[in-house]
């Protein structure tokens, strides 16, 4: 029989709580004067947030927090408390249903620290942009004083950084696997992905005296229980070193009611063949059904103790985890923590179109809390002016955490919701008539879905698009391009952008649309994230060749050259990904200069938790096929000296790499690209060092902070006319 989304309760389908009489709340209160001004005695709600409260749909609180609102609930914000004493998290007292504890929208310690674990000085989602306004793991000492300051108040995790860590995870600022979030933090209940439709229930639950120990049936979510309850069946995957069963043939005519009789029949059955099911799971038990039903099956991980102690259960864990993520087939998973068990129940189901409107028509004021003055928040001066049309990426690129958080599933909202959030637009202050953006986790996957809805619901790839695009995959990018037409045309806007990351192995598929872009969306530059140029680390990331790169910039520049128009692709690339080698990032870097490219930053790769990349940093296997201790090894850069180098080949033209670079190009044979002329990657020369800066380092790109810089029509610099005199090692020769 084939598989079906899961049916649920629409948003807007529930009785409103009795509050609804206080109205909405121009802003969310943060002070008990506030709550005066609205009339509240108390909230139903506290929201503990890492971040300054900006009301604004790109950010998590005052999404969840208008939800909450416009179910009849009161809802406080508590922003950035100081977590040393309990008394910031009392200042709006005690609230009547639950506390709401989430780091930010970020990850707290990929907010605070670089990928080469140095402190960051700045925090984009901090009021003026300071940093050290919340602690590491923010979500851990949060939970803690909303535990000292009101004992019996429920706390429910949620977030990115509860997404994330919601399993046991491998963390690499402390280089070692941490325990589930709930562990740590003694919470009631995890949230994880985009928790709006979870978060409603759970409220009107728990406001319809439910306690909260009996909220375990909610998908999108993890607890802490004892034991398997009764009528599930568990499926066992603790073990790689030995091979799965697969489902018996069962003789038709046994009576399946009868448990003796049917376990007799199983064991006439072949044994399984050697090697592992696909979905990496063993049965347990010998079960009365031939088939097992999916709502009420679990799969045990490997424990935390296991996991923590052995690489390669955790990469085998990690694979098992991302085979559940399809909301139409993922099954619970269960894994022991100590004496107990962290339940994992299967995804949310994604929202309709009809829910997303009703989430972003919410009224947002759109701006900082006016408690922040004139303050600047970076991150929203970043987004004031952009519009997220959509949520989910089946891309599946291994080193993202966006598939772990919001879903393979693409979640669009109507063009209608998309032009009424614009034309409020128009009234929020510093707005000029360009709209910086219409994206989200990507450019181009608006209304993207697979042409059959029974196979989507069945699917177990981890990817539509690798390693090349699924024929089930419908590309027709008409919608999108009705909706950029429509917004070009609405009063008062004079300009809209595209600044999300572009796929554009998808945008090839269609050339209307690619045209549409390049003609009038684009700003000069348009960024997209070939990632790499060489088969081994893009098989590692689940990224397609560099050659659907140079059929996109082909059609990009034909259609630049056709509007009349002088613009740049920016190409994003990884240093020190899992499966690079030293000979891959000297390949890239020879591409890099043959394009003529330099990389004004280098983006390195950053482990972050549950990512299949990082299972791969981790444990040194590959999760993307099964997993045992003889299965391939996938090469990591761990050492200083070799994330150096990684990252000084992106930047080969920066003298500072010189020496680096020489020194590396000798050990692998390759000193025949050292040399003076164009067709070498570096020089034998060094410039002069003057006040701690080489003299001739490259030159910064144009735009300040882009990563990439092309120098179009121009061979690379490389001082041509300089260089064919006798070079000197010391100092730079004149031009």
């Amino acid at each position: 029989m084939a598989l079906s989304m899961p049916r649920a309760r629409a948003l807007f389908d529930y009785p409103r709580y009795w509050a609804e009489c206080f109205g909405e709340a121009p802003f969310l209160p943060m002070s008990r004067e506030e709550m005066d001004l609205l009339g509240w005695d108390s909230c139903d709600v506290i929201i503990v947030t890492g971040d300054s409260y900006v009301d604004h749909p790109s950010f998590g609180m005052a999404i969840i927090g208008r939800v909450l609102e416009a179910q009849g609930f009161r809802v406080g914000i508590i922003s950035q408390p100081d977590w040393h004493s309990k008394d910031d998290f009392m200042k709006l007292g005690r609230p009547n249903l639950f506390f709401g504890v989430a780091a930010g929208n970020m990850d707290s310690m990929i907010n605070r620290y670089t990928a080469d674990r140095k402190i960051r000085s700045d925090d984009a989602y901090t009021a003026g942009g300071k940093a050290g306004k919340r602690p590491d793991r923010a979500s851990v000492p949060y939970a803690q004083r909303c535990r000292e300051a009101y004992k019996d108040v429920p706390i429910i995790l949620g977030g990115i950084e509860a997404s994330l860590r919601r399993i046991a995870h491998y963390d690499y600022w402390q280089d070692k696997v941490r325990p589930s979030l709930l562990i740590n933090t003694k919470a009631d209940l995890l949230l994880y992905g985009n928790a709006e439709r979870a978060v409603v229930e759970v409220a009107h639950r728990l406001a319809n005296g439910e306690p909260v120990t009996q909220l375990t049936d909610i998908r999108g979510t993890a607890f802490m229980r004892r034991d398997t309850p009764e009528g599930w069946f568990e499926l066992d995957s603790t073990r790689v070193d030995r091979p799965g069963r697969v489902d018996k043939i069962l003789n038709p005519y046994v009576n399946t009611q009868d448990a003796a009789a049917c376990a007799v029949e199983q064991s006439k059955a072949e044994p399984a063949a050697q090697g592992e099911a696909d979905d990496g799971v063993q049965v347990l038990e010998l079960l009365p059904n031939p088939r097992i039903a999916r709502d009420r099956t679990v799969i045990r991980l490997p424990s935390y103790e296991k996991v923590r102690n052995d690489p390669v259960l955790y990469a085998h864990a990690n694979r098992v985890l991302h085979l559940e993520t399809n909301p139409g087939n993922a099954r619970a998973l269960v894994q022991r923590h100590g004496e107990r068990d962290v339940w994992f129940n299967p995804p949310p189901v994604p929202l309709s179109t009809e829910e997303m409107d009703y989430v972003f028509g919410l009224p947002y004021a759109r701006v900082p809390h006016p408690s922040y003055g004139d303050a600047k928040i970076p991150a929203y001066d970043m987004i004031r002016f952009s519009v997220n049309i959509m949520r989910g990426c089946f891309g599946g690129c291994t080193f993202c955490s966006i598939t772990e958080h919001e879903g393979r599933i693409i979640q669009s909202r109507s063009h209608e919701s998309i032009l009424s959030e614009i034309e409020a637009m128009r009234d929020v202050p510093g707005f000029t008539g360009t709209v910086s953006d219409l994206g989200g986790p990507t450019a181009n996957m608006y209304r993207l879905a697979c042409k059959s809805p029974e196979i989507e619901a069945s699917c177990r790839k981890p990817s539509c698009v690798w390693p090349g695009i699924c024929e089930n995959l419908n590309t027709d990018h008409s919608s999108l391009i009705g909706l950029y037409r429509k917004a070009r045309e609405l009063p008062g806007v004079k300009r809209v952008l595209i600044a999300s990351g572009l796929r554009y192995d998808l945008a090839v598929r269609s050339p209307e649309y690619v045209k549409e872009l390049v003609t009038h969306h684009v700003g000069g530059y348009l960024k997209i994230a070939p990632e790499h140029t060489e088969e081994g680390p893009l098989s590692k990331m689940m990224k397609p060749g560099i050659g659907s790169y140079d059929s996109f910039k082909k059609m990009f520049d034909k259609f630049s050259k056709e509007a009349g128009k002088e613009q740049y692709l920016i190409p994003y690339f990884i240093a020190a990904h899992p499966g690079t080698t030293d000979e891959d990032m000297m390949n890239l870097a020879l591409w890099l200069k043959r394009n003529g490219f330099r990389a004004d930053q280098v983006q390195a790769f950053y482990p972050s938790p549950m990512a299949t990349a990082t299972a791969m940093y981790h444990s040194g296997k590959n999760p993307l096929r099964k997993v045992d201790y003889k299965s391939e090894a996938v090469g990591t850069v761990k050492g200083e000296r070799q994330r150096r180098l990684h990252k000084a080949f992106l930047r080969y033209h920066d003298a500072k790499n010189w020496p680096l670079l020489r020194e590396a190009l000798t050990e692998m044979g390759r000193a025949d690209l050292i040399g003076n002329s164009k067709h070498h990657l570096i020089p034998t020369w060094q410039p002069a060092v003057e006040g701690g800066q080489s003299r001739g380092a490259g030159r910064p790109g144009k735009g300040g902070g882009r990563l990439l810089t092309q120098h179009t029509g121009l061979p690379p610099r490389d001082n041509g006319a300089a260089r064919r005199r006798k070079p000197r090692s010391t100092s730079r020769p004149a031009r």
